[in-house]
């Protein structure tokens, strides 16, 4: 079973193709125009071993919201895509990722009842050209997108870069997981309701 998926998203502010392979090797091309978004982007395909390829085009002389944000959709998009019925997949995750002095943690739970609790604080007000509240509107816009129950915690950290690549890679390792297909159930869904 091919669990791959493609999505073209166009709308007056931005257009974006979004592609992954949720079984691939973590290879990546990435291009949103946004140095630190690539950047980030770059760290979610590379740990989760999910295959991206992101191209964005958006209205970054207004500013870098829009991109941001329909980018979370994309992506959040072609992974729901990709995944199909879900059948067999371990639908939940829990990973604590250190960087540095920074801990955090991200729990899902992939259960097309899309939530985001947000509890990482940071102290300035821009990494590279992105205002950092764009972060949290990244992952609100993913976890959307993709049915994702997610909770995103900084449990300390001073550094703001180390706090969301942490919270990026946290990511990515938990939806490494929770994709992940358990041999044991591969053709049974994962839920008592017999639906996700």
């Amino acid at each position: 079973m091919s669990r791959k998926a493609k999505i073209i998203r166009k709308t007056k502010e931005t257009n974006i193709s979004a592609e992954v392979n949720l079984d691939g090797k973590g290879k990546y091309q990435i291009k949103t125009k946004i140095g630190f978004l690539d950047h980030m982007l770059e760290q979610l395909s590379k740990h989760s071993l999910i295959d991206m390829k992101v191209v964005a085009k958006g209205d970054t002389h207004i500013d870098l919201h829009h991109t941001t944000e329909d980018t979370g959709i994309a992506i959040g998009e072609a992974i729901k895509k990709a995944a199909g019925n879900l059948k067999g997949i371990k639908r939940f995750s829990s990973k604590i990722i250190p960087m540095d002095e920074t801990l955090t943690r991200v729990s899902m739970d992939i259960s097309n009842r899309p939530y985001l609790i947000w509890k990482v604080d940071l102290k300035v007000e821009k990494l590279g050209e992105m205002d950092t509240e764009l972060f949290k509107e990244w992952f609100q816009a993913f976890s959307q997108a993709a049915g994702i129950t997610l909770h995103v915690e900084n449990i300390y950290g001073d550094n703001s870069h180390h706090k969301i690549e942490s919270c990026f890679k946290a990511l990515a390792r938990s939806l490494r997981e929770a994709l992940e297909i358990d041999k044991r159930i591969k053709n049974i869904l994962p839920s008592t309701k017999g639906k996700l």
